[in-house]
């Protein structure tokens, strides 16, 4: 397969799942830099494609190719990132047809304790996880006829 404009190939898999497994103190970013100089994956310029492997990376990962090492809790100004605390909340699943859970009812998440839940809800099921906003932004909750939380909502500048 084609992955970031390199092919990858079943041997490859292999290797990238055998320098995991022979280096469990490397980070991502570790392991994309020493697969770079591996494979001598370069710009023009000279400079190691360190974000193309990473991106590549993690289309393997979510291709169920391989398993990266657990996320860095750094930022990147090298603070560590608080953990987001967990929010009880439903969480069985909402089958069967739309008026069962209507009357929808949408709420703007401020200091009106609706935040907790919102950064809980969006760290544990968004793809991207939640480290955060930056800018003027606002932020929903949609809610069903039982209280349900069904939807989280953030329009960024």
């Amino acid at each position: 397969m084609i992955i970031q404009g390199r092919e990858i190939t079943y041997r490859e898999i292999e290797l990238i799942r055998q320098m995991v497994a022979d280096n469990p103190t490397w980070n991502r970013t570790r392991l994309s830099r020493e697969l770079c100089v591996l494979w001598n994956w370069r710009a023009q310029n000279g400079q190691l494609k360190d974000m193309a492997c990473r991106t590549l990376l993690l289309k393997l990962e979510r291709g169920g190719h391989i398993i990266l090492p657990a996320r860095n809790p750094f930022s990147g100004k090298g603070r560590v990132v608080a953990p987001i605390p967990f929010v009880p909340h439903k969480t069985v699943a909402i089958a069967g047809e739309l008026k069962t859970v209507t009357p929808l009812r949408i709420e703007t998440v401020e200091d009106n304790g609706l935040l907790g839940l919102f950064k809980c809800l969006l760290s544990q099921y968004h793809y991207l996880g939640f480290g955060g906003t930056v800018g003027e932004n606002m932020k929903y909750m949609v809610f069903a006829r039982d209280n349900s939380p069904v939807a989280c909502l953030l329009f960024g500048s």
